[in-house]
């Protein structure tokens, strides 16, 4: 690795293309180039250059016998246009069906990833991945868009145009060894008992921490600032209270998130949890916030069996290895830097980062990585490796403007947003207690581990997010804007 790490990488910015196909152009018996004619199709990107994949009925380019091979080795994942992100304005009364449309959309990539992870070796044959892989996908994601429009209204804005989110492509990841063994025998271990191929961590994904420059901004403080803080001890989820729901994003839908979930806090948190069932919960929370925070689990890739290794979310899903107690949790509100905040609505919900970023590209990326002892060098698509005495750290900084109106949006985001460069909220939005989520792990010097995520994001650190809904009491959150506004230390 050279001696900077950028927070962003552009690898994970390969966007498909449209309106190509390659007609290979011998030169000399031994190499062939590439030439590029327009005939509607979609590209797979391999490495530096670009095979294509039609999405119609269109022939699929030879390879060569070399690339074939150099393809079947590789990490080749699904990647489709995020719906969701483009649903920022659904009737209210249809929300609960689309939610469970969209969720039945990943449920359907997560299927297609599986089949091509599967057959390693058809994945390299490219009329396969299109006749067997991506044309039964596009036609199940058309199904699914079209409900969607007709949930939604068949004139309305948002519905028009979702026809052509369906087709999907492959993705080709980097090709290189991982770290160590390890994720080799978890590997096997899941497909032994079958479950999908544990694609990554790679080499690539992990940087040491010693490398990377400082480069944390923070904005500074005007004379006005709100400069207190906040705060709920939840525990580290002593309880293991674990699942692979987000009544966030898939309410009603188990197994919505496809990967485990870590929680602390409220205590009923599932796929079913009304705001009803939630304001009555217990908490682990020693003030009585019934809040709830949850992120995906970190797991150690030492080739273990968890107690998920068979179930959905877990090893039947490519999410293996022993999961990781946190060392410490720490949940904390801190103020505006340009003046007071305002309280939270109760049931607000705020997603930060984003779980697709290695499909998605990193618009919405926004969970960190770091070290202790070397905070100030944050990583957003690296996993740290740490010094020998320096625990690995994790950090989700929360949105902290609302638009003073809704508890949550139809695509989890609009709602809120975050403070401009300087610390100010853009028109329309005012601050609020700004919450962040950092949680530490004792995880030995180059040791192999991985945060869960859906079985085609390859657990990408980049994929990293944090969850939250307020479920304190108006007691407890005026308590909590009291302490900020007036720049004490709480909790």
């Amino acid at each position: 690795m050279s001696g900077t790490a950028p927070v962003f990488v552009s690898q994970y910015d390969n966007y498909p293309m449209r309106g190509v196909v390659v007609r290979y152009k011998k030169r000399h018996k031994r190499s062939r180039v590439l030439v590029v004619s327009a005939v509607g199709v979609t590209a797979l990107a391999v490495g530096g250059g670009a095979l294509l994949m039609t999405d119609n009925n269109a022939s699929a380019a030879r390879q060569s016998p070399n690339r074939t091979e150099s393809a079947a080795r590789s990490s080749m994942t699904i990647q489709c246009p995020d719906v969701a992100t483009r649903l920022s304005n659904v009737p209210q009364k249809a929300r609960p069906a689309v939610d469970r449309e969209l969720a039945e959309m990943d449920t359907q990539v997560a299927g297609a990833y599986k089949q091509l992870a599967a057959q390693a070796t058809k994945a390299a044959d490219q009329e396969w991945v299109r006749t067997r892989v991506l044309e039964p996908l596009s036609t199940q994601r058309r199904s699914a868009l079209n409900r969607i429009s007709t949930r939604m209204g068949q004139g309305s804005q948002q519905a028009s145009g979702l026809g052509s989110m369906a087709s999907c492509t492959v993705k080709q990841g980097a090709v290189d060894a991982a770290p160590a063994a390890a994720p080799a025998a978890a590997d096997a271990k899941a497909q032994a008992a079958g479950g999908a191929q544990a694609a990554g961590p790679q080499k690539a994904d992990f940087v040491d921490i010693k490398k990377v420059r400082p480069n944390v901004k923070n904005p500074r403080k005007q004379a006005g600032a709100s400069k207190g803080t906040f705060s709920s001890r939840c525990g580290r989820n002593e309880n293991k209270k674990f699942n692979s729901d987000n009544v966030i994003v898939a309410p009603g839908v188990s197994n919505g998130a496809h990967h485990m979930h870590d929680y602390v806090g409220n205590q009923k948190n599932d796929a079913f949890a009304t705001d009803q069932i939630l304001a009555t919960a217990t908490t682990s929370c020693t003030n009585g916030d019934r809040s709830t925070h949850y992120w995906p689990v970190l797991r150690l890739r030492d080739g273990k069996n968890e107690k998920d290794a068979g179930a959905p979310g877990g090893g039947t899903e490519g999410n293996v290895g022993t999961i990781l107690q946190p060392t410490s949790v720490q949940l904390t509100f801190r103020g505006s830097a340009v003046g007071k905040v305002a309280a939270m609505p109760k049931f607000l919900r705020i997603i930060t980062g984003d779980a697709k970023a290695f499909t998605n590209g990193t618009a919405n990326a926004n969970a960190s990585w770091s070290c202790t002892g070397f905070e100030n060098r944050q990583l957003k698509d690296k996993y740290p490796l740490c010094p020998k005495g320096s625990n690995v750290v994790r950090t989700f900084k929360f949105q902290s403007c609302w638009d003073g109106r809704n508890s949550d949006s139809a695509n989890h985001r609009t709602h809120v947003a975050f403070a401009g460069a300087g610390g100010a909220c853009g028109k329309g939005f005012k601050a609020i207690p700004a919450l962040t989520q950092r949680i530490t792990y004792k995880i030995a010097p180059k040791a192999v581990f991985a945060v869960d995520s859906f079985p085609e994001q390859l657990h990408k650190p980049v994929t990293d997010h944090g969850d939250f809904i307020n479920v304190m009491s108006d007691s407890l959150m005026k308590q909590a804007v009291k302490c900020i506004n007036s720049g004490r230390k709480c909790g």
